[in-house]
């Protein structure tokens, strides 16, 4: 039996390639992979040895050869194709152990130039794979070093590995050879401009019971990079296993703690805040998100960009929640969250570094591709369209509304009032219907006046202005941009009402 091993990830292989030997088997081996396994007393030979043909053009020819395919893709129950490897002299390779140069390690380093990556492009390693995963009947293909353990012991207890195993490695290995295509097609189109295709690569992260409802499958997939503010890098220090809808509500509260530097707490309810609040600290931000709407959160995720400690943990205790994010708990605090085992508790890196990150949503048939609304407008004077102008103490409620509101189901209305939210309309078919949710819990909750209401979208007439004054609010922060702009600006300066107008728009939908 003859092994053909040439390989870019050295892990395991000495040990993996000893214990071939220890079986019997001739081992075949190229360039570095002879060497280290020559000094590790690993009698070996040399793929020239078998091709009659010296590695060429600096090694990037030395396997693709009919003694190497043909040893690898002849049918061993073809007679034909047996009696042609005997006429030709060809013996048959009946384990191929091969990973590829490391193409993603190479254009990851700064400053790596075209040259340098065209380089580390695979030739005869990627034909090597595909040889061997096609005969897969005859042949072992193994190209992870996670899967030398597997094939070893088969090899000793049955002196051949089955051909579930064969398939499997051969599924594994035209996964391994298409990432390794997809990466150098990406990397290849960036560097000559092209973009009518996108190649997405995902890990299954975990299977989940079923999607948004119980007839429904569902998997959850990881991106190949850890990225910040993702559920899918998370670490889960205790509780159930996260649901679909789970994770569509933690990524949305992930998305709202990006914007914020200071103590900020935000309580959210199917992907809509329903209570956010900054403080002086993280306990003050908690203490204001949950009296924002004491019913609403039951049942729904909380997230803090600060370390979540023990006074948090004690006020979170006595209420039913899904999920506590934090980017770190204190001792105490776990110990307290503890005692609720089902509670799922996720531990989230938020250092983000302000890169662009990209956002999919599928639609039938296809995807939808854009950069996801990570930009952060400061809400200042000069936004000032009205002749009442806010006060100082308004601008801080502006802008804090102006931030929450972009993360609201459009049609989204805000209303806030001392740093937090006093009243949350959101997905409404028209905004008017938004405002008036809002407004009418801001009232319930006892807040009649000096309230600040942000909108995602422009106002289109000057109805919700009205309704708005009705309700005790004393400036509106908004987009702007409607053809009815002028009646807005009017009739606000006739109820006495500052309004801003931030130029962009954040709708959600």
């Amino acid at each position: 039996m003859r092994a053909l091993v040439s390989v870019s990830d050295k892990t395991g292989l000495v040990d993996f390639v000893k214990g071939l030997v220890d079986l019997g088997w001739e081992i075949i081996a190229t360039g570095g992979t002879q060497k280290l396994l020559e000094k590790e007393g690993v009698k070996t030979i040399g793929i020239s040895e078998v091709t009659g043909f010296p590695e060429i053009l600096d090694g990037r020819v030395k396997t693709l050869h009919p003694k190497v395919h043909g040893g690898i893709l002849a049918r061993r129950d073809v007679p034909a194709h047996m009696e042609t490897l005997k006429e030709n002299n060809v013996e048959t390779i009946d384990l191929v152990c091969v990973n590829l140069y490391p193409f993603k390690q190479t254009i990851a380093k700064e400053g790596v130039t075209l040259e340098d990556a065209i380089e580390n492009i695979d030739i005869g390693g990627p034909s090597m794979v595909r040889s061997a995963a096609k005969n897969w009947r005859d042949v072992t293909i193994v190209c992870n070093p996670s899967d030398y353990d597997t094939v070893l012991a088969e090899l000793r207890e049955n002196g051949k590995t089955s051909q579930e195993t064969r398939l499997k490695l051969s599924a594994k290995a035209y996964t391994h050879t298409a990432e390794y295509d997809a990466c150098i097609a990406t990397y290849m189109r960036k560097q000559a401009g092209l973009n009518e295709k996108l190649f997405l690569e995902f890990d299954l992260k975990q299977p989940l019971r079923y999607g948004e409802n119980p007839h429904q499958s569902a998997n959850f997939y990881a991106a190949l990079e850890p990225a910040p503010f993702s559920l899918a890098f998370a670490t889960q220090i205790q509780g159930k296993e996260l649901s679909y809808n789970n994770i569509q509500d933690a990524n949305a509260a992930l998305n709202v703690l990006r914007d914020f530097k200071e103590p900020f707490c935000v309580a959210l309810k199917h992907m809509n805040p329903c209570g956010a609040a900054v403080g002086a600290n993280i306990e003050e931000a908690w203490q204001a998100a949950y009296e924002a709407d004491k019913v609403s959160i039951y049942g729904g995720i909380v997230g803090v960009n600060r370390e979540l400690t023990a006074e948090v943990a004690r006020g979170m205790k006595p209420i039913f929640l899904e999920i506590v994010i934090a980017p770190s708990f204190t001792p105490e605090a776990l110990e307290i969250l503890s005692t609720k085992k089902n509670l799922r508790v996720m531990q989230v890196n938020m250092n983000y570094d302000g890169s662009p990150v990209p956002q999919y949503v599928s639609v039938n048939g296809g995807l939808l591709v854009q950069q996801l609304d990570t930009q952060v407008e400061e809400v200042s004077m000069d936004m000032c369209v009205t002749k009442v102008k806010p006060t100082d103490a308004q601008m801080a409620d502006l802008n804090f509304g102006w931030k929450i509101v972009k993360h609201v189901k459009s049609n989204a209305i805000c209303v806030v009032r001392d740093g937090h939210t006093i009243g949350v309309g959101a997905g409404q078919t028209n905004r008017v219907g938004s405002a008036e949710i809002a407004l009418e819990e801001a009232k319930a909750a006892g807040f009649t006046e000096g309230l600040i209401l942000s909108s995602d979208g422009f106002l289109p007439f000057d109805d919700t202005v009205a309704l708005a004054a009705k309700y005790g609010v004393t400036a509106i922060v908004q987009p702007g941009g409607s053809i009815r702009d002028a009646d807005a600006i009017a009739k606000a300066d006739e109820l006495g009402i500052a309004m801003l107008f931030t130029g962009v728009r954040h709708f959600k939908h």
